[in-house]
């Protein structure tokens, strides 16, 4: 089974379990991990079933159904956004506004394997709306606080890119020359934060849990020099 994009990084290890009961179970899956492949195991392992996905180059928290009374629950919490997904980036350019909400208009190519963000709507674009809070300024780059308020394919990554501000690492919608000059191969962001708002049902005990990631977004040091 392959959870990495290399041979060599195989025997790496992939994910941590930060949680686990009867119903769910909570992973922090690391960076170059393919989704597909983690769940395999983890449904092999621990009977467990995923709900939602990052994309291969974003690590941190996932969570998974253990039966099918939580995948069903968990489902819809997703879908009837009754989940806050807070995420930690690194950014390229600096933020004129520390803290700003933005709305734009989506529409995945799936030909193309990508996403264009638009200003205005646009025939089978989604809404999207993206909250940024920018903690920490290094000149060239920032940590970045992300909240998301829709949950689209590729929206981090496409939508701060689309507002000046791309991703480090980017290969997809990032900054090209800066991602050369820093010599980062693999976007700096994770899924850090996730709970649930849960009032009644099954999964009502995870109302007022909050699972953090592990990892932290920070800019390797061994690729900081110019």
């Amino acid at each position: 089974m392959t959870y990495f994009t290399t041979q060599k990084e195989e025997n790496r290890p992939f994910y941590k379990i930060l949680y686990e009961d009867e119903n769910i179970l909570v992973a922090d899956k690391y960076a170059g991990v393919n989704t597909e492949g983690l769940a395999a195991h983890l449904r092999e392992k621990y009977g467990a079933r995923p709900v939602h996905r990052l994309d291969r180059n974003t690590l941190g928290v996932m969570i998974f159904a253990r039966n099918e009374t939580a995948e069903k629950l968990l489902l819809e919490a997703f879908r009837s956004r009754r989940v806050q997904k807070i995420y930690e980036a690194i950014c390229f350019h600096p933020f004129v506004s520390p803290h700003e909400v933005l709305t734009a208009y989506l529409k995945k190519d799936a030909k193309a394997a990508k996403v264009f963000v638009y200003a205005t709507p646009r025939a089978g674009a989604e809404t999207i709306r993206t909250e940024y809070i920018a903690l920490a300024e290094y000149g060239e780059y920032s940590l970045v606080k992300i909240i998301l308020h829709s949950g689209k394919t590729h929206q981090i990554r496409a939508h701060m890119a689309f507002a000046g501000h791309p991703v480090a690492g980017d290969e997809k919608y990032g900054d090209e020359s800066l991602n050369k000059k820093y010599r980062i191969r693999r976007q700096i962001l994770v899924a850090k934060i996730l709970s649930f708002d849960f009032d009644s049902g099954a999964l009502a005990y995870l109302r007022g849990k909050t699972f953090v990631s592990s990892f932290s977004a920070q800019m390797p040091k061994q690729n900081t020099e110019n």
